[in-house]
């Protein structure tokens, strides 16, 4: 390599909530001076800001973790970096290199397997298209559990909704506007993609453009000829097409 051009230097954050993982990943990197630590975060929140703030090259993330796990972490930033996983669970490993994640190592690894990661995250970055977040969060989410909450990001803020906190859901262009205790939350995914993550028991897409919370419904109602609403206990009212009543029949 000419010295008179030096390579930039790759830039990683580490994730981890467990401050002794990060330390063996900070021992582990300091021999490799090619490589620019630029931040830790000890949660899945502080690791949305930092990836939104900050843009690495490369990300070792853990999957287990308090408030977000890694997966949601993917899911609310928009750019996607290299990503490492460093994890004591497998359970994520086949989904995760279906969808080409850099790397996968299964704590407690060695140095010479971290090494090899990261020759592997190297040889990569720059080099082949980012992948849609939405594919990977999709392929590493196991698909018989439907979701239990739902993120969304402001800037570097994140809301995590309960969907047992939804009324309904509506569809609005490219975006969904979820409507949870008298709030509404904008969200860049289509309608239909949520509601095959949401538990059918529960919500029910009474129109093109609406899911409902079956608990939020006080009432059906034909308020033209053949043409019939639900009322919310908070006197929200929602168009019912035929598809979607007969649907409200089988469930109420």
């Amino acid at each position: 390599m000419n010295s008179e051009t030096p390579s930039r230097k790759t830039r990683v954050l580490l994730v981890d909530d467990e401050e002794l993982a990060r330390k063996i990943l900070r021992e582990f990197l300091a021999p490799h001076e090619e490589i620019d630590i630029v931040a830790e975060c000890a949660n899945g929140f502080e690791a949305v800001k930092a990836l939104t703030e900050l843009q690495p090259d490369l990300i070792f993330l853990d999957v287990q973790m308090p408030k977000l796990n890694g997966f949601e972490v993917l899911e609310l930033v928009e750019r996607r970096p290299g990503v490492i996983f460093t994890t004591a669970y497998d359970e994520y490993a086949v989904r995760a290199f279906e969808v080409h994640a850099v790397d996968y190592l299964l704590k407690p690894f060695s140095a010479e397997r971290l090494t090899e990661a990261l020759r592997h995250a190297q040889n990569l970055i720059g080099r082949e298209p980012a992948l849609p977040l939405a594919d990977l969060t999709a392929a590493a989410r196991p698909q018989i559990t439907p979701l239990e909450r739902i993120l969304i990001r402001e800037g570097t803020h994140v809301h995590v909704i309960p969907v047992n906190k939804i009324d309904y859901i509506e569809a609005q262009d490219d975006y969904i506007a979820i409507k949870s205790q008298g709030k509404t939350f904008l969200k860049p995914v289509a309608l239909a993609e949520l509601e095959r993550s949401l538990d059918a028991r529960r919500f029910v897409r009474i129109h093109r453009s609406y899911i409902v919370n079956l608990e939020r419904i006080a009432k059906i109602e034909l308020y033209a000829k053949d043409s019939r609403r639900v009322v919310l206990h908070d006197g929200a009212q929602l168009p019912v097409s035929r598809a979607g009543y007969s649907k409200l029949q089988a469930l109420m």
